[in-house]
């Protein structure tokens, strides 16, 4: 038994044209090519009519949008976003330590040992998404297939 086909969102026809023009503009795609394609996505009212639109690009055209402005502000954002939630919960777990090292009555103010590896560990992942970590790592998914 085959599978009924899928319709295709306006969302979907307009990532598959954003992935297009940025292929437009890194010369892999002709600009006759392009429009063709384009017109072909904007006419896709199938799922399955997608993909092929994609094929032939390195990664299905995925990283040539992701260094597009518009790619490079949104994982700038996305970086800022997950490193405000680490920050807030290193916060979180300092004041756990201290409070229990003020409970504790320890003269040793042992909370500085495992705050600093958490330290350690944001400032190694925001140097990761400065210097490059979303452009290699960044995983999006193929809907189209």
């Amino acid at each position: 038994m085959t599978q009924p086909r899928v319709r295709t969102s306006d969302a979907e026809r307009e990532e598959i044209v954003t992935i297009l023009r940025a292929a437009i503009g890194e010369g892999r795609l002709t600009l006759d090519e392009g429009e063709e394609r384009i017109a072909s996505a904007y006419a896709a009212k199938f799922r399955d009519e997608l993909g092929p639109l994609t094929a032939d690009l390195p990664d299905g055209g995925r990283m040539a949008v992701m260094r597009t402005p518009e790619g490079k502000a949104r994982l700038a954002a996305d970086a800022r976003r997950h490193l405000a939630g680490r920050g807030m919960f290193i916060a979180f777990v300092t004041v756990l330590l201290i409070g229990l090292w003020a409970l504790g009555g320890a003269g040793f103010f042992w909370p500085a040992i495992p705050l600093a590896f958490l330290l350690l560990g944001l400032g190694r992942r925001a140097a990761w998404y400065r210097y490059g970590g979303p452009w290699r790592h960044h995983h999006y998914h193929r809907r189209w297939r």
